[in-house]
C-alpha cells in the first residue's frame, strides 16, 4: 500500500504504507486512511512528529558502517523530511492536510 499526502500548501508526497502509518501515529492521530489534520491542528501535529522523531530508538543509534557487510538503512528522520516539509508549509499557510491511499 501507498499514502499520498496532501495539502493545498504544498505539492502531494507519497509513502510506502508502513512509514506513512508509522508517522502518522507520530504525529499524534489514529492511522486510519483516509484521515486528515485540521488547518488549527497542523502545528501540534508537526510537534509532535519531530518530538517523535527526536526521541525514536533510530535517533540514538549510529549510522551502519557500509564496510561491514550490513545494508544501510534510511532513518525514519531522513524519510519523514518531506512530511516535516508538508506539515510546516501548511502550518505557515493555514491549510489542512489530508492523506489517502493510493
Amino acid at each position: 500500500m501507498l499514502v499520498t499526502f496532501s495539502s493545498d500548501a504544498y505539492a502531494d508526497i507519497t509513502l510506502f504504507g508502513d512509514d506513512a502509518l508509522q508517522l502518522i501515529r507520530m504525529m499524534g492521530h489514529s492511522d486510519t486512511v483516509p484521515g486528515a489534520v485540521l488547518a488549527a491542528d497542523v502545528p501540534a501535529a508537526l510537534a509532535n512528529l519531530k518530538q517523535a522523531l527526536r526521541n525514536s530508538p533510530e535517533a540514538a543509534q549510529e549510522p551502519a558502517n557500509a564496510e561491514d557487510g550490513e545494508d544501510e538503512k534510511v532513518p525514519l528522520a531522513t524519510r519523514a523530511f518531506s512530511i516535516l516539509e508538508l506539515l510546516q508549509a501548511a502550518a505557515d499557510h493555514n491549510k489542512n492536510v489530508m492523506w489517502r491511499s493510493s
